[in-house]
């Protein structure tokens, strides 16, 4: 009878806990009616109500205090570059003390990150149209705590590149090719190593 090997397992401090999640360009509205985008990587979906996780002094988490509405926008690994070019910018001004060594203002987020600005049906702030998911959401609940906020929003209206659409009802699993942020690097999907029983695709 073969004995198992026993993997060797370590303790560990990790700096950062992004063990992979998909990016989210997070449009919200400012004071003067134009849109902003927050680059972010802590979300995740339930039902139609999605948990945002958000830096308690950046200005998407201030314009999602003072507005309640926002988009979802997902974009996919070809994006990568596009939303780097976003993520030493800050739609605060001035700059808030903490980030000053890093990050500079910038107003026109959409022509810095080479994407284009699309009306939203219900909410206020803009969609990417580049991104192949755009979901306009509202704020139901929100928690903020040792600079950290958890945002909790209600899905209104999906929005979809055909491209990696099935049905009305139905993504395409393998079409669909979301940026995915692990450990502060950028990656794509795999191949596909299989589905789960309630899959109806």
């Amino acid at each position: 009878m073969n004995k198992k090997t026993k993997l060797a397992i370590q303790l560990i401090q990790p700096k950062i806990l992004y063990f992979g999640t998909p990016v989210v360009l997070l449009s919200t509205l400012n004071e003067d009616g134009t849109t902003n985008l927050t680059p972010m990587s802590s979300a995740w979906a339930l039902g139609n109500r999605i948990v945002l996780g958000l830096g308690g002094g950046g200005k998407g988490f201030a314009n999602l205090l003072r507005c309640g509405e926002c988009v979802v926008n997902l974009p996919d690994a070809s994006h990568w570059g596009q939303v780097e070019k976003l993520s030493r910018l800050t739609g605060a001004n001035p700059v808030p003390d903490y980030k000053r060594e890093l990050y500079r203002f910038e107003h026109d987020k959409f022509s810095a990150g080479g994407f284009t600005p699309l009306a939203s049906d219900i909410v206020k702030p803009q969609r990417v149209e580049e991104c192949p998911l755009q979901i306009e959401a509202k704020v139901v609940n929100l928690h903020h705590s040792e600079g950290f906020a958890i945002i909790e929003v209600e899905v209104q209206k999906v929005h979809a590149h055909e491209a990696i659409l099935l049905s009305e009802q139905h993504v395409n699993p393998t079409a669909w090719n979301p940026l995915i942020y692990s450990f502060r690097h950028y990656f794509g999907l795999d191949k596909e190593l299989g589905k789960t029983f309630k899959s109806e695709t």
